[in-house]
């Protein structure tokens, strides 16, 4: 293989790689914006997808973000890249604000006031008898309804954002490539004389 390590990465290393990149937030953010804006789709398809990928980071049910967010790109007219691409929204360093804020708003919505009290969960009992009512109500109702309104808020945030981006680069893109092509026809028109 051409790029392959000389000495392989551990156990430790890949975990660590995992929650801290190995240069920078910043630089693996740029990659993802980078890899966003060079996909070959119409802006529109690819800012759905994005904020179908926002969207469904949103939601409670973690292991299902990639699924939720092909699903919505795909009512959307999305593109499905671009919906998992958006799912990297919901990450370690942004799942304890996102949790809160939507348990919290949910609590809210549900009894109409903010308290502090959480109910206990029992999950040995859980998993035993497998009674995910008993996550379902203090947990998961809470979370799945406040989540709605920042989901959307979002969702229209990182759609507006990604298709000026996109619209953007592809015109400056498509701008370059005409002004490189007439170069070259110039220059093939000027040996030839």
């Amino acid at each position: 293989m051409l790029f392959r390590r000389r000495n392989p990465a551990g156990a430790f290393e890949k975990m660590r790689v995992f929650i801290w990149p190995r240069r920078s937030f910043a630089r693996s953010f740029q990659y993802f914006g980078k890899r966003i804006l060079r996909l070959t789709a119409t802006p529109h398809a690819i800012a759905a997808g994005v904020a179908a990928g926002v969207i469904a980071s949103w939601s409670p049910f973690i292991g299902f973000h990639f699924f939720i967010a092909a699903a919505l790109a795909y009512l959307l007219a999305g593109n499905i890249l671009a919906s998992a691409l958006g799912t990297a929204f919901g990450n370690p360093l942004t799942f304890p604000f996102i949790w809160t804020g939507s348990y919290q708003l949910g609590r809210h919505f549900l009894n109409g006031r903010f308290d502090e009290s959480v109910p206990g969960i029992h999950l040995g009992q859980l998993f035993r008898h497998l009674d995910v009512h008993q996550l379902w109500d203090p947990v998961l109702k809470p979370m799945l309804i406040g989540c709605l309104p920042f989901a959307l808020a979002f969702g229209l945030l990182f759609y507006v954002l990604t298709y000026v981006s996109v619209l953007t680069f592809q015109k400056q893109r498509k701008r370059r490539l005409r002004k490189k092509r007439d170069v070259n026809a110039n220059l093939r028109g000027e040996q030839t004389v």
